[in-house]
């Protein structure tokens, strides 16, 4: 079920629509490669993951590894499934420091208890919606799913699903089987106001009910309130949709994110990077005065 970063035109199943060629095609389109980098590191930040040790992740629809190369850079090890062998087998060609699995999600996840600090998945868990053989239930397959993914992380941890829902129908499927299984937590919307860059985020969490991030791009210009989707596991039949204030935040996303931390290729954030990278111990170079400066242009 690989991920593409790109809204999928379903025209089959994953592991016939990925085929060879198609594998390629997006494994070397820059403009994927882009959009997938950036809803991983989306992906990542949400998972909320301790900065003072490297972490073991699930990507699950892993593709050609676009995913898990951002995982690696972060400094996190990382196991990936996919059921489509040609996106597989183009990982093995870019040495992709992560292992893999080709398996069907549908089936289940299968790895021992409490295993994974944490799953990602991008642009994948719609396909467990589709009935493409006649043994296909999709609320099965989605149970399935969620109930073996929640017992391979480790409580406490979060999986962050991004997904491309066809319909609401199709986004209370998922979110109803995900509770099911056990987890709580809520849909993030980043950029809810915008056709081409909305971006569905599902943050489950493990065990325990963790306050649900905020979506970027959601704050009004005229301090209204925004509509964030959230819900328990008392609640599973309908999203829950609440009222979240979002005044007084404005001012404050100039020098940090939503999270508090510094700002991306910002000197701080580039000396927090270096500094976890020598604590992981590797090789990083001395820290100087000229360490985040931005260069002149050259004429």
């Amino acid at each position: 079920m690989a991920g593409s970063g790109r809204r999928p035109e379903h025209r089959g199943p994953p592991e016939l629509f990925y085929d060879e060629a198609e594998a390629r095609k997006y494994t070397h389109n820059s403009r994927v490669v882009e959009i997938q980098s950036q809803m991983s590191e989306r992906a990542v930040e949400l998972l909320g993951l301790p900065e003072d040790r490297p972490c073991l992740l699930l990507d699950v629809g892993c593709g050609s590894g676009l995913s898990g190369d951002y995982v690696s850079e972060e400094g996190h090890y990382w196991i990936g499934m996919d059921i489509s062998r040609a996106m597989l087998d183009v990982a093995v060609e870019r040495e992709v420091e992560g292992d893999l699995l080709l398996a069907d999600v549908g089936h289940g996840i299968p790895f021992r208890a409490g295993m994974f600090d944490g799953c990602i998945s991008i642009s994948a868990v719609q396909w467990l919606c589709n009935a493409d053989k006649k043994s296909h239930s999709p609320p099965k397959r989605l149970y399935r799913f969620f109930s073996t993914l929640y017992t391979a992380l480790a409580r406490g941890s979060r999986a962050v699903l991004q997904l491309y829902p066809e319909n609401s129908e199709q986004l209370e499927l998922i979110t109803a089987q995900a509770m099911r299984a056990g987890f709580t937590g809520g849909m993030v919307v980043d950029y809810p106001n915008s056709a081409k860059a909305k971006k569905f985020f599902l943050c489950l969490f493990v065990g325990t009910s963790g306050t649900l991030p905020k979506g970027l791009g959601t704050e009004c210009a005229d301090g209204e309130e925004t509509l964030q989707a959230k819900f328990t596991n008392e609640r599973y039949r309908v999203v829950k949709l609440q009222l979240l204030s979002r005044r007084g935040v404005l001012g404050m996303t100039r020098f940090r994110n939503a999270k508090g931390k510094s700002v991306k290729k910002s000197r701080d954030w580039i000396l927090e990077k270096k500094e976890r990278r020598r604590r992981q111990g590797k090789e990083v170079r001395a820290d100087t005065k000229y360490t985040g400066r931005k260069r002149r242009p050259r004429f």
